[in-house]
């Protein structure tokens, strides 16, 4: 592992997403509060968009466990736009257009599908903590249960 990959019980390194709401998002801006960020693969795709229902619907919980969420994906500024939106997410959605955050979470893997190969996000799930420090992941995320898995983690 290098100093550029987020580490469990290591201080997150700092990064900066452009986000949906029309200003730069910044990992430093978030201390304070525990802070769920989940990568998913693609906007308006039935388990992407399934899981930030999910996360919607369970935000004032996650509000009053004193923790934030952002969603982020390779999708573009406007796409994120339309699709928080559509789905009235009241969290924002950040554009990782050149797979910055990706790379530092190390959720851009290759996978398959119908035996075609490709590079993509896998979807995954961090809890960072008021310090900055990563303290839970959870990787290959199967949607079902996983927004209620998340909140009991940082109610814990």
């Amino acid at each position: 592992m290098t100093d550029k990959t987020a580490t469990l019980g290591k201080k997150v390194p700092d990064f900066s997403l452009p986000a949906t709401g029309g200003k730069p998002w910044k990992l430093s801006a978030a201390a304070g509060r525990k802070l769920v960020v989940y990568f998913y693969p693609k906007d308006n795709t039935s388990g992407c968009t399934q899981e930030g229902i999910d996360f919607r619907d369970l935000h004032a919980q996650f509000r009053k466990a004193g923790a934030d969420i952002v969603g982020v994906s390779p999708d573009s500024l406007a796409s994120h736009e339309k699709f928080k939106a559509k789905y009235e997410f009241p969290f924002e959605l950040l554009a990782d257009t050149e797979k910055k955050a990706c790379t530092l979470f190390d959720v851009y893997k290759e996978k398959s599908m119908y035996g075609r190969k490709y590079m993509g996000v896998e979807r995954s799930t961090f809890l960072i903590d008021e310090k900055g420090v990563l303290r839970q992941e959870w990787r290959k995320v199967k949607v079902k249960g996983h927004a209620e898995e998340v909140l009991a983690a940082v109610r814990a």
